[in-house]
């Protein structure tokens, strides 16, 4: 019997720049660069291969290019700049072609082989990257806030994930996600991309996705996000607890996604479509204003921008859906595309809507949000309430 033959990583090949750990010695002298959160998730992503084909920071050609046209260098799709910032002076006092440390809190975590320093428009980047150059938007705050120079260079990441971590036996490399995949016999694998608490209209696309895939890996991001956002660890209980009773263990998958949400709307969702390509996934699930933040996108912006490609340049298959409701007379959740009563019958509840609830005490109705969902939400707004 064959075993089952998983989806190429971007590029052809899963990328390994994971190393043993130098000794004192081997460091002593060199360079050192100290990095922020969002470089320390970028550094493991492109170390265990997520971020397949890159290995390292992105040099000046590999950053015009996806900037100004979504491709590498090479031709190869990819829709967001992956880059190291310093400041001018701190650039100054490096050369091309030394080996540098990497460090965070102080900590050395990687090394870093520069091989370019380029100055770059952060305007350009914020316009063409996320369609804005309003500073209100997380991800362009992000970008004026990064240094004036960018450093492009491979990297090898040698201190790894400490096992007592948060979420850590949710933690899976792409390498050991395609070995479970594999294990479990599944080929055709759909993902679902969230940094949100699952509610029913979520449900309703994952179960619609799952009838036509052999598996669902539910996959939340959970590296930094706007302050504002559901806390990770509520999020890990709701999606444990909305697993464990609705949802067929035997058939889903979940395991973290550690990366930094850069809200970049329609570019991020190919970004996250190439990413779970690396991870082993077939599909991947598009709904309404995916990775988007206010009013920055129209509401299927996320859906349109994968006409840009040929569906053989990204290799995964996107699955679209419609924003999803209860129907009051279908008496089941639906879509515009099969439910013909008018909007007056269906429930909707706004994010801002369902925090007021949640901070108040209120459960939403069982058909917006699962009981057990809906407890674990109003736990975690009462306990963050002020106290008189």
């Amino acid at each position: 019997m064959n075993e089952p033959k998983l989806i190429a990583p971007h590029g052809g090949q899963l990328i390994n720049r994971q190393i043993a750990a130098p000794t004192e010695e081997e460091l002593t002298g060199l360079h050192q660069i100290e990095i922020n959160l969002r470089a320390v998730s970028d550094l493991e992503l492109i170390a265990n291969g997520a971020f397949s084909p890159l290995e390292g920071f992105m040099d000046a050609a590999n950053y015009r290019r996806v900037v100004e046209e979504m491709h590498l260098a090479n031709g190869l799709a990819w829709s967001l700049p992956i880059t190291l910032s310093v400041s001018k002076e701190k650039a100054d006092t490096l050369v091309e072609g030394e080996k540098i440390i990497l460090s965070y809190k102080k900590r050395p975590v990687a090394l870093f082989y520069l091989t370019e320093k380029y100055s770059y428009n952060k305007e350009l980047e914020a316009q063409k990257v996320y369609r804005t150059t309003d500073e209100a938007h997380p991800g362009v705050k992000a970008v004026y806030q990064q240094e004036e120079i960018l450093l492009g260079g491979k990297i090898e990441l040698f201190r790894k994930r400490d096992p007592e971590a948060p979420f850590a036996p949710h933690f899976r490399e792409p390498a050991q996600t395609r070995q479970i995949f594999a294990d479990k016999g599944w080929k055709t694998i759909v993902a679902f991309q969230t940094r949100n608490p699952v509610h029913r209209a979520h449900e309703y696309i994952q179960k619609t996705a799952m009838e036509t895939v052999d598996g669902l890996l539910l996959h939340p991001l959970v590296g930094e996000t706007k302050s504002d956002d559901v806390p990770a660890d509520v999020r890990m209980e709701c999606y444990e607890v909305l697993l464990e009773k609705y949802y067929p263990a035997n058939r889903v998958l979940l395991s973290v996604f550690p990366a930094a949400m850069r809200y970049a709307g329609p570019r991020e969702a190919i970004f996250h479509a190439i990413v779970r390509k690396n991870y082993g996934c077939s599909h991947i699930i598009i709904g309404r204003d995916h990775a988007g933040v206010g009013s920055y996108y129209g509401t299927y912006d996320a859906q349109l921008i994968f006409k840009e490609f040929e569906p053989s340049e990204l290799g995964i298959q996107p699955m679209f859906f419609e924003n999803s409701f209860f129907c009051r007379i279908c008496g089941n959740m639906a879509s515009t595309k099969t439910c013909p009563h008018t909007a007056d019958n269906h429930l909707l509840l706004s994010g801002t809507k369902v925090r007021e609830m949640l901070a108040a005490g209120e459960y939403p109705p069982s058909e917006f949000s699962r009981p057990e969902v809906a407890e674990v939400l109003v736990r975690a707004y009462s306990s963050a309430k002020p106290s008189n």
